[in-house]
């Protein structure tokens, strides 16, 4: 009798939660499954299901692959980039000060340090986009190109107009954004490793490289997988910051072009929406995937601190 009331609470507390998820999370993942084996516009009220005959389209789609080679790019640039950066800067933050006392310390200003890296996180994509699109103006009008311009380096450059540069400025952005997030994730995890760690290495003469490499990141490995899963996922996202910056033709010559927002054009601008859904299944199993194979790749024993 104990036992099924616990278990009657434990129900009754998760049966709204668990609702409302299946209801706004799962229910539309369902019917972007149904509609991807349909040729429906989004308008009609008949719908014709076409079997698998929409995946079997996306062999022949140009654009599709595109994005497929984009998001690849992004896949390996964006996790590779953030996390790096991140990890050298919580280093420095929490760690890079040395020895003080009976503890480490960070560099001088740590604290203040910290909220600069961080400040990005709490603006919108949307304001992050605007505020680019001035760095990136083609023009001696842009940040970037008038200070080019006022040392005289040269003729202004299209930062976001020419397809070689395009896709690499946006992935700036996109690091610039991401770093403060990871800053503090990471500085999280180097304050759980027991500082005895680092005290007992530096009595023996290690220096800030070798506590690194040697203590710092085999601990932090749980936290740098969760990390670089973030990231991956937001690699096949990425939506509204390019929609901002590059607009949804993914200009210049496909170079921006991403899933999402080619589904986007897909089923709004030319209203295919089982077309379009499809798409979302693709991407819908490619993330799914990456999680996956990134947490059996990198999976270990725990290691006890």
């Amino acid at each position: 009798m104990e036992r099924l009331r616990k278990y009657g609470f434990v129900i009754g507390f998760l049966a709204v939660p668990v609702a409302l998820y299946t209801v706004f999370v799962i229910s539309p993942y369902v019917q972007a499954f149904q509609l991807s084996l349909t040729s429906w516009n989004g308008v009609s009220s008949v719908v014709r299901y076409v079997g698998l005959d929409n995946f079997g389209r996306l062999f022949d789609d140009d654009t599709f692959w595109q994005a497929l080679r984009n998001h690849g790019i992004l896949l390996l640039v964006l996790p590779l980039l953030t996390i790096v950066i991140a990890l050298f800067l919580s280093f420095l933050l929490n760690l890079g000060g040395g020895t003080r006392g009976a503890g480490m310390r960070g560099v001088w200003g740590s604290n203040f340090y910290r909220v600069v890296f961080f400040f990005p996180q709490v603006l919108a994509v949307a304001v992050v986009g605007v505020l680019f699109q001035a760095i990136y103006r083609p023009d001696e009008d842009g940040v970037i190109n008038g200070t080019l311009a006022r040392f005289g380096l040269g003729e202004p450059i299209g930062w976001l107009t020419e397809p070689g540069l395009a896709l690499w400025s946006i992935i700036a952005v996109m690091v610039w954004q991401a770093v403060g997030f990871y800053v503090v994730l990471f500085s999280a995890g180097m304050a759980a490793i027991p500082k005895d760690y680092f005290e007992a290495a530096s009595i023996d003469g290690a220096g800030r490289v070798r506590l690194f490499f040697s203590i710092t990141l085999p601990l932090l490995r749980d936290t740098l997988q969760v990390g670089w899963i973030y990231l991956g996922i937001a690699a096949f996202d990425g939506f509204a910051l390019i929609q901002v910056l590059a607009g949804d033709r993914g200009e210049p010559d496909g170079s921006t072009t991403i899933l999402p927002i080619t589904i986007y054009k897909t089923a709004f601008d030319y209203h295919k929406v089982g077309y379009a859904s499809a798409m979302g299944v693709v991407l819908f199993f490619l993330t799914v995937t990456f999680a996956v194979l990134t947490l059996r790749t990198t999976r270990r024993e725990r290691v006890e601190l």
